[in-house]
């Protein structure tokens, strides 16, 4: 996969009232398609990310232009961007923190497609995801810091 190149991120930590405003209903995202990351990609996100299975109970929502890759047919979904972030730019514990922390994101690439994303699975380039959140509630605080602890003694 390519490296990411310079280009200014689009993605902003913001507070809860405006996450609401403009997250609070998967109606709000853009594209022709909403959906739920389906649950056997979930438990892969937590393997990728060092996580006990069971960790992310909050539902990954993405929307689009389509829901399949082009040249495998896999559902495109949170499995797709965290293994594409993994591999560029970000690490676990970032990754950990914007699932399952209190702090909430709003990714303001739309209406383009988020940019440096690959299949899974074919690693084909994915062009037509426009947005993705998750319901990071704060009951996940205590076992973030577990969860990070943990990401951190086997980078050691």
């Amino acid at each position: 996969m390519p490296k990411s190149n310079s280009r200014t991120r689009t993605t902003h930590a913001v507070s809860a009232e405006i996450f609401k405003q403009v997250y609070d209903s998967p109606r709000a995202l853009p594209g022709r398609y909403r959906w739920v990351t389906r649950d056997e990609d979930v438990r892969v996100i937590e393997d990728l990310l060092g996580m006990k299975p069971q960790t992310i109970g909050a539902p990954l929502w993405v929307s689009g232009e389509s829901k399949h890759c082009p040249k495998c047919g896999r559902e495109t979904n949170w499995l797709d961007i965290v293994a594409s972030a993994l591999a560029q730019v970000h690490s676990k514990e970032l990754l950990a923190r914007v699932i399952l922390g209190e702090q909430k994101f709003v990714n303001t690439e739309a209406p383009n497609a988020i940019v440096d994303l690959y299949c899974y699975d074919c690693r084909m380039p994915i062009r037509d995801l426009r947005s993705f959140k998750c319901h990071n509630w704060a009951y996940a605080k205590p076992a973030l810091l577990n969860v990070l602890k943990r990401i951190e003694a086997k980078a050691k």
